[in-house]
C-alpha cells in the first residue's frame, strides 16, 4: 500500500480479477498518452452532471471545487451496497475512500462465504493474535467488539463490510480511480478506548457485551440508516459512555474527515496535466456522518488523537503481579530441576530481558 501526500490514508490496488473489470477494449496502435486521454473522455461521458443519488448520500465542497459524495451506510445492509455501486457508477470517483484500516484490509479480497466463517468463529488464535497486537486490555476488548460483530453475523446470516467490498469492486471498474483506506488504525482507537475509561466503566462495558443476546433482524439494520435514529442511540452511548463515545465515534469523525479532505483534492487531466476539481466518494457508516459534517471546514489537529498514553502505575502494578506469579512458577521449576540448571536457565537472555521488563516505569 502507497502512502499518499504523508497522511495516514492508504490506497489499495484495484482487483486482479479479469471479470470484474468493464473498462473499454481500445483501438490497437495508440500511444500511453492518447490511451490516458482516450479513457479520461470515457469517464467523463459516463459521469452524470446532475446524478440522482440515494437519500443516505450527503454532498461537500472542497475549497478548491472539489466534490464529495459521503454515502452513510449501515454495515450489515444489502441496500447500503446497493447505494454504494449506484454512486460509484453514477459520479465515476478520482478517489473511493471508505471507512478501514490496514488492519482490516483483508475483508476486501475475501469471498462472503469465508468472511462470514471468520465473522462466526473466535477462536484461540484470535484472541492471541489481538493481545499481542493491541496489548492486553485493548486486545480483550476487541475480542468482546468481535462478539458483538459474531453474535449480528448469526442472526442476520450475512458478513459484515459488504458497503466496502462492493466499493472495492466497483472502484475497479472506473478508469484512473483510486482507492485509499481512510479510517484511524484500529490498535491507536482501542488503546484510547480502553484508557480513556475507568477501572468501573471497563467492567461494565465487558459484562454487557459478553451477555449481548438481544435479537437482531434485518428491518433493525436498516433503521440504522436513519440519522435521527442514530442521534438518538448516539446520545444514550454518550449518556453511558462518553469517554468511550469519544475515542471510538468523535476522534474517527475527525480522522476520517482529515484522510477524506487529502484525497478531495485537484487532480491531473490529461494530456497537458491541467488541474481540475476532483470527484471523490466516501463510504462510511451513517453515526459518522454527521460529525463529518462538522468537521468539513475546520482546522483539525490530527496528532493529538494519534497519540497512546503510556501504561499507568496500576496497569503496571497489574502486570508485574502477573509477571511474578509466571516467575515464581519459573522459579520453583529451577528448584525442582536442579541448582546447576536452574542458574543457566535463569542466566539465559530470554529470561533476562523477561527481568528487564519488571522495572517500574519512569514516573
Amino acid at each position: 500500500m502507497d502512502q499518499d501526500n504523508n497522511s495516514e490514508d492508504e490506497s489499495v490496488g484495484p482487483s486482479e480479477d479479469p471479470s470484474e473489470e468493464e473498462l473499454p477494449c481500445l483501438p490497437p496502435g495508440l500511444s500511453d498518452g492518447e490511451a490516458m486521454e482516450l479513457l479520461w473522455q470515457l469517464r467523463a461521458q459516463r459521469r452524470q452532471a446532475s446524478p440522482e443519488l440515494p437519500e443516505t448520500v450527503t454532498r461537500l465542497t472542497a475549497a478548491d471545487g472539489s466534490l464529495l459524495y459521503l454515502v452513510g451506510t449501515a454495515h450489515f445492509s444489502d441496500s447500503s451496497k446497493k447505494d454504494v455501486a449506484t454512486t460509484i457508477r453514477a459520479v465515476q470517483p478520482d478517489v473511493v475512500v471508505v471507512e478501514l484500516c490496514q488492519y482490516r484490509v483483508s475483508m476486501l479480497k475475501m469471498d462472503e462465504s469465508t468472511l462470514l466463517k471468520e465473522a462466526k468463529d473466535i477462536n484461540l488464535d484470535k484472541v492471541q493474535q489481538a493481545i499481542k497486537q493491541n496489548g492486553l486490555m485493548s486486545g480483550l476488548m476487541q475480542i468482546l467488539l468481535l462478539k458483538v460483530s459474531a453474535h449480528i453475523t448469526e442472526q442476520l446470516g450475512m458478513a459484515p463490510g459488504g458497503e466496502f467490498r462492493e466499493a472495492f469492486k466497483e472502484a475497479g471498474q472506473v478508469p484512473f480511480c483510486k482507492f485509499h483506506l481512510g479510517d484511524r488504525p484500529i490498535p491507536v482507537t482501542f488503546k484510547r478506548a480502553i484508557a480513556a475509561l475507568s477501572l468501573w466503566q471497563k467492567a461494565r462495558l465487558a459484562w454487557g457485551l459478553c451477555f449481548l443476546s438481544d435479537p437482531i433482524s434485518k428491518e433493525d439494520v436498516e433503521k440504522c440508516k436513519q440519522k435521527d435514529l442514530l442521534e438518538q442511540t448516539m446520545s444514550e452511548m454518550i449518556g453511558e459512555f462518553p469517554a468511550l463515545h469519544q475515542t471510538i465515534v468523535a476522534e474517527r469523525d475527525i480522522y476520517l474527515t482529515h484522510t477524506l479532505r487529502q484525497a478531495t483534492r485537484c487532480v491531473e487531466a490529461p494530456p497537458n496535466a491541467q488541474k481540475v476539481p476532483a470527484v471523490v466518494v466516501g463510504v462510511v457508516g451513517m453515526g459518522h456522518v454527521p460529525g463529518i459534517e462538522r468537521n468539513w471546514e475546520k482546522q483539525l489537529n490530527i496528532s493529538e488523537i494519534m497519540s497512546v498514553a503510556p501504561p499507568s502505575r496500576f496497569g503496571w502494578a497489574l502486570r508485574t503481579v502477573i509477571k511474578g506469579v509466571v516467575m515464581g512458577m519459573l522459579g520453583y521449576a529451577c528448584y525442582r530441576a536442579g541448582g546447576s540448571l536452574g542458574r543457566v536457565m535463569l542466566s539465559s537472555p530470554s529470561v533476562q530481558s523477561f527481568l528487564d521488563t519488571l522495572r517500574p516505569p519512569p514516573a
